[in-house]
């Protein structure tokens, strides 16, 4: 009854000019509209009231009821957009679909069987981050997480889009590698292929990816391309059959190893290291921390011995050369030797070397060539398979400015000799390789996916660009 007195007053006065009033204290009118940002927080919308009279009261009461009530609710959907095609500088504007939680966060509530060797709960949190380390912006990450990292980064990206219509890109967030590593011991391929098969057939349904069949599309995963890439013929090392899908042929596959043969669409990313910068700052002081060391040891080899695999041979001349070295640090890694999982001992051996030896292991990349760029060590490698064929994006064409190339084939030689090889190359020269690898450690890093704008391109922005390029040489500028 006092809302339709209200309504009967007060509209016949809604287009009247009202009389001059004094000045009281306000009352406030306040609703919340359903938002659908990220954070959930609702908008608040206040009017502020000034009230002398009862008819007024309900003239103003009944104006804001009615504005409320017939107004079109605001979301951070449109707000969101419109700011970040206005501020995204160097990256293209990307969406991220919204998918069900079974194909990521919901693989988390399981995070003790996600890997068949270790629990991984300790290594998931901090998306993905894992523990926090002793100084700030230093965490304990595993190596097999950046699929976990990206999705973080680009949730809070300056170029993210809610808007699909103003995409460029694509993202797809399917924690694909640890779904992979939960269930490699799973005998039947049926089951060990399902989610990846759910999932692209999910994709396949999708307004946007039927627009270009996919070809504006990436999906970033943590473990190696071989992962997901099981034949009918080859042998079974518990992959599953995720890229050799149709539909994912036509996507970009961002992976911290691809297939150096058939991995036409696949683009490799860095390995995560232990640094998360938050800051310009942090990353300009920590360049220079590295910049000013002293190395005392001409090269180090931080790795165990990998008993069966033909690729991974070259690590018992790796250590019998260094242990014969008075220049050489060595970490010989074995269940035997924390030291190899303690990030900061890691690290400080290599900040103690001018090079650092990276030998092809389980597969031919590395997370310790990373390692070895964020201490400002010079990467040795043996195989073009470990660096050469796989980061284009992220090292210089010109390998002899930021490494060192040893044929794997006569490294037992003498005229391979590791140490008479590393002591060939002048002083000035080592200087200005070394200053080349300082310069990358930006772009191979990953900074904390809570800022939205670190203020130096890192490992997803470089992704993103190259990403960009991709998809103009597939689709055509004059389409984008």
């Amino acid at each position: 009854q006092f809302l339709q007195l209200s309504l009967s007053l007060s509209l016949p006065m809604f287009f009247r000019k009202p009389s001059p009033i004094q000045p009281q204290k306000p009352q406030q009118c306040t609703t919340k509209s359903q938002s659908l940002s990220k954070t959930k927080e609702p908008h608040i919308t206040t009017i502020n009231l000034s009230i002398k009279s009862t008819v007024f009261a309900s003239f103003l009461i009944a104006s804001c009821f009615l504005f409320l009530h017939f107004r079109r609710p605001t979301t951070t959907t449109t707000t969101t957009a419109v700011k970040t095609t206005a501020t995204c500088k160097g990256s293209p504007p990307f969406y991220i679909y919204n998918l069900p939680p079974r194909f990521n966060l919901d693989l988390l509530k399981n995070c003790k069987n996600l890997n068949i060797y270790m629990n991984m709960c300790p290594h998931v949190t901090n998306n993905g981050l894992g523990q926090p380390l002793s100084k700030p912006s230093w965490y304990a990450t595993h190596q097999f997480l950046a699929e976990m990292i990206f999705h973080a980064r680009l949730e809070n990206h300056v170029c993210r889009t809610w808007d699909p219509n103003q995409a460029v890109l694509f993202y797809i967030p399917f924690y694909g590698g640890l779904y992979s590593s939960s269930v490699f011991r799973q005998q039947n391929h049926t089951l060990r292929d399902s989610l990846a098969v759910d999932l692209i057939d999910h994709i396949k349904q999708q307004r946007w990816f039927n627009r270009y069949n996919g070809k504006d599309h990436f999906i970033s995963l943590g473990r190696t391309a071989w992962d997901f890439m099981r034949t009918k013929t080859g042998h079974d090392f518990g992959a599953n059959i995720l890229l050799n899908l149709p539909p994912v042929k036509n996507m970009s596959v961002l992976t911290v190893e691809r297939q150096p043969w058939k991995g036409k669409n696949q683009n490799g990313i860095p390995y995560p290291s232990y640094f998360h910068p938050k800051t310009k700052n942090e990353m300009l002081t920590w360049q220079n921390k590295v910049r000013q060391n002293d190395r005392p040891f001409l090269f180090s080899f931080i790795g165990g011995k990998r008993k069966g695999l033909g690729k991974a041979k070259i690590r018992d001349e790796l250590v019998k050369q260094c242990n014969e070295s008075t220049r050489c640090e060595l970490v010989e890694c074995g269940v035997a030797n924390s030291k190899c999982h303690q990030p900061m001992e890691v690290l400080g051996v290599m900040m103690k070397s001018r090079f650092c030896l990276q030998a092809p292991g389980d597969s031919f990349t590395r997370r310790s060539t990373f390692d070895s760029v964020v201490a400002g060590c010079i990467p040795v490698f043996f195989s073009p398979h470990t660096a050469y064929t796989q980061y284009a994006w992220y090292f210089p064409e010109e390998r002899n400015t930021y490494s060192v190339y040893i044929e794997e084939g006569g490294v037992g030689k003498k005229r391979n000799l590791i140490e008479e090889v590393l002591m060939g190359i002048s002083d000035e020269e080592v200087e200005k390789m070394r200053e080349v690898v300082i310069g990358l450690i930006p772009r191979v890093s990953y900074s904390h996916p809570n800022v939205s704008d670190v203020g130096f391109s890192d490992a997803v922005d470089v992704a993103l660009r190259g990403l960009f390029k991709v998809v103009r040489d597939n689709i055509g500028n004059n389409e984008i």
